[in-house]
């Protein structure tokens, strides 16, 4: 069912981003009087088409859901009829043909755009960015931060959870920002500037530098009181029950929830004898935590949450939104951050600046892709979101195969007088599509270590 899900949210984004970006191809040729011969979502076998007669465009879909084309009547690609040739797209001006190249990447940063005022307008729900203990050697110690601290803004951009917070610390120290800016609130409501000081040693992976930054979210103490239990799991075949207060483990006294998580951890397949308290009555049990194992060593895991209060939920929980007039210059600047965050990021991987395992491949954007649904509508679409950024700058990249690449060569036009002789740019967009290919094939055997590692 897990793969299902994913697999099913996983070609939903992708449909969806590449029907627009071959989308702002078609509309822009249309306008312009280009003949439109196909539009394609997706590569290799016709799965389903349609059109209304021979003169009209064939709409396909196809087998393989990670691209698609949009074919346009061209003078360079096969014999075209007589009654066609004025609606060849090899003959309309330069910057007709700049326009229909352009608007592929263009639409998916508009989508982009969209989708970031709809997440801003339903409103994002998350924990507040609290901060818990801070460990000593790390940036957030260094930067002076303390417990109890909330952070209100990073650069001067608001961030009002704990995800958001995160996500612009770290894109501005991967952007190459040696000191970040971050406005905080103590409990007592006295706001301070501390600023995070970046050195090219602490960026490597997003999450070794989250480690180096040390931050944790705060975490109150709990009682030590079931919360869910999940089916087929150790609490369940043990008979816990949501509510059960535990009471000792093995004789020792648990007196709050991270103890008896962290004793649950130290016995992967041991019987522990459980005192619990259930409707005011003790009563002993026996669970055996399932072994797991978590970065290379075996924990124990029985499979039951915490019970949290209602009250301490809304004291920490949060839902930012927009009215539709003020989302939108905020989703504008969104894009524009997340767009230039990218760019910089394929910069300095490729200068070695930064890890090639900041890659992602189909199979990592397919586990994201079911993830951000699994957490529900306005995740999802923040996932697609920044999706579209990512294929809006890649195409606009000046890459042979690429849309970039042939706004290139378009450049070059428009500065020497005359197109690009083909046989320059096809040996170009071979040089293109070798790179593309192994890039791919990088990202792929990436993404297959993350399975196993």
């Amino acid at each position: 069912m897990d793969f299902l899900h994913t697999l099913f949210y996983f070609i939903l984004a992708i449909g969806v981003l590449v029907s627009f970006h071959e989308f702002g191809h078609f509309w822009v040729a249309r306008k312009s009087g280009v003949k439109v011969l196909r539009f394609s979502v997706g590569f290799g076998k016709t799965l389903w088409s349609w059109r209304k007669d021979e003169e009209s465009t064939e709409y396909v879909l196809s087998a393989i859901p990670l691209g698609g084309y949009v074919k346009m009547v061209d003078e360079r690609e096969g014999e075209v009829k007589s009654a066609d040739l004025p609606f060849a797209f090899n003959r309309q001006s330069l910057l007709t043909r700049t326009a229909i190249v352009a608007a592929g990447p263009i639409f998916n940063l508009v989508l982009a755009v969209f989708l970031f005022w709809s997440v801003l307008v339903i409103g994002e729900s998350g924990i507040k960015p609290i901060l818990g203990a801070v460990e000593q050697g790390t940036l957030a110690a260094a930067a002076g931060f303390a417990e109890g601290e909330e952070i209100i803004s990073v650069n001067d951009k608001l961030t009002p959870t704990w995800t958001e917070a995160m996500s612009v610390i770290i894109a501005s120290a991967l952007d190459g920002e040696q000191e970040i800016k971050v406005d905080v609130k103590s409990f007592d409501d006295r706001e301070s500037i501390k600023t995070i000081k970046v050195s090219e040693n602490d960026i490597g992976s997003p999450e070794i530098l989250y480690e180096r930054l040390g931050f944790k979210p705060w975490s109150p103490k709990l009682k030590p009181i079931i919360g869910k239990v999940l089916p087929d799991s150790a609490a369940s075949l043990a008979a816990l029950q949501q509510g059960d207060l535990i009471i000792s483990a093995d004789g020792v006294d648990i007196n709050d929830w991270s103890q008896w998580v962290d004793y649950v951890k130290t016995h992967p397949g041991v019987p522990i004898k459980l005192v619990i308290e259930r409707n005011g009555v003790r009563l002993p049990l026996v669970i055996t935590p399932k072994s797991i194992t978590v970065e290379q060593k075996t924990e124990g895991k029985i499979g039951a949450s915490v019970y949290v209060p209602e009250e301490l939920i809304n004291s920490v929980s949060v839902v930012y939104s927009l009215s539709p007039l003020a989302a939108i210059p905020v989703a504008l600047q969104t894009t524009w951050y997340y767009s230039s965050v990218t760019l910089k990021m394929m910069g300095k991987m490729l200068i070695g600046k930064a890890s090639v395992e900041n890659l992602s491949g189909p199979i990592s954007i397919a586990q994201y892709a079911g993830q951000s649904a699994s957490l529900g509508l306005v995740h999802f679409l923040k996932f697609m979101a920044l999706v579209s950024v990512s294929l809006g700058v890649i195409n606009l990249l000046p890459v042979p195969v690429l849309d970039g690449g042939h706004l290139l060569f378009f450049a070059i036009e428009g500065i020497k007088g005359s197109p690009v002789s083909e046989k320059i740019q096809i040996f170009f967009q071979q040089v293109g599509i070798a790179l593309l290919i192994s890039l791919m094939a990088l990202a792929m055997v990436l993404d297959v270590q993350r399975l196993f590692y």
